[in-house]
């Protein structure tokens, strides 16, 4: 099955050729990505090298039931979104596409997840119906199989008791937390961490605060933690896949997901390294809804594939996984 293919990824050459075939499989059986493909006077056989696969804008997600395989829905995560605005929908049809996806994605970054403990702060994640970035971690916290690890939703108190307690025992520890939560602990408690513990952050505001660039916001957190340095999740509603930075926010990707960077002005012409521009995204887990989407975030990319992500285009939503540009 191609599902299978993705995830055995070992190069360049491999990802190009299942791009190529993911891209085919998408074209004849994604009806939306097949018409905004022949609008653009792209056809299946056009397509030779997975430079010229057409990036569907994330806009659609909002628009229309965005999948490659519609008789098997079995998920519909949705993003978060203001009272009153249309919200992102991405229809999965196969769970354990996804499961294995941010399995394989955070082991390849951090290894074994029974070596850590996974303390979750996310309100306005889970206080919500469809969040995918709760799936994901309350399927991590499960397989850390240690009964620390669990959400601490209101009860910061409770968090930082167990924090100390852990960090006395020398245990391995990931705080995950949306942005402004891990900000509301610092200004609450005093805390100091050590090197057993990563502190990582997801997602911006959500309207609570004013947003920060990556820099500031970073170091604010690692001078309210006393830490050297703190870790930051990418992902989104769109994507079933995840990038990570373990250091001073340049995020790198899983060997089945690939970023490029478009030209503000035209779309459809790619930019070299160190060019700031659009946010494309190429996401093979996506196989059964599109794997190719052009999103609203602006980035830079480098010459060993790592990425910044900068803010985000000043029309597009406040979205709760990014942060927005001052």
């Amino acid at each position: 099955m191609l599902s299978e293919t993705i995830f055995s990824i070992q190069n360049s050459s491999d990802f190009e050729k299942i791009a190529l075939q993911v891209f085919n499989h998408q074209y004849i059986n994604n009806k939306t990505y097949q018409r905004f493909c022949n609008l653009l006077g792209i056809t299946k056989n056009s397509v030779k090298k997975a430079n010229n696969i057409p990036f569907l804008p994330i806009e659609f997600f909002k628009q229309e039931k965005i999948v490659s395989t519609p008789s098997s829905i079995k998920k519909v995560f949705s993003s978060s979104g203001t009272t009153g605005s249309i919200t992102s929908k991405h229809y999965v049809s196969d769970l354990n596409v996804y499961e294995k996806s941010f399995r394989k994605g955070f082991h390849f970054f951090y290894g074994d997840i029974t070596e850590y403990i996974v303390l979750a702060l996310l309100p306005s994640y889970i206080e919500r119906e469809g969040s995918s970035l709760i799936y994901m971690t309350e399927k991590l916290i499960q397989e850390s199989k240690h009964t620390e690890s669990g959400f601490y939703l209101n009860d910061t108190q409770k968090l930082v008791h167990t924090l100390q307690h852990l960090i006395s025992q020398n245990k391995k520890v990931i705080l995950l937390g949306v942005s402004f939560a891990l900000l509301d602990l610092i200004e609450n408690h005093t805390i100091k961490l050590n090197e057993n513990v990563i502190v990582m952050e997801t997602g911006g505001m959500k309207g609570r605060r004013k947003e920060m660039i990556r820099k500031e916001l970073h170091e604010t957190l690692k001078k309210g933690f006393d830490v050297s340095q703190i870790h930051s999740e990418y992902g989104m509603t769109e994507l079933l896949s995840q990038a990570y930075a373990t250091s001073n926010g340049i995020f790198q990707t899983p060997p089945w997901m690939k970023i490029s960077i478009r030209n503000p002005e035209d779309p459809l012409t790619m930019l070299g390294i160190n060019k700031t521009g659009g946010i494309n995204i190429i996401d093979l887990a996506n196989i059964n809804s599109c794997s190719f989407i052009a999103t609203q975030d602006l980035g830079k990319i480098y010459a060993d594939h790592s990425f910044e992500v900068i803010g985000r285009f000043d029309h597009s939503d406040i979205r709760g996984c990014n942060l927005m540009a001052l």
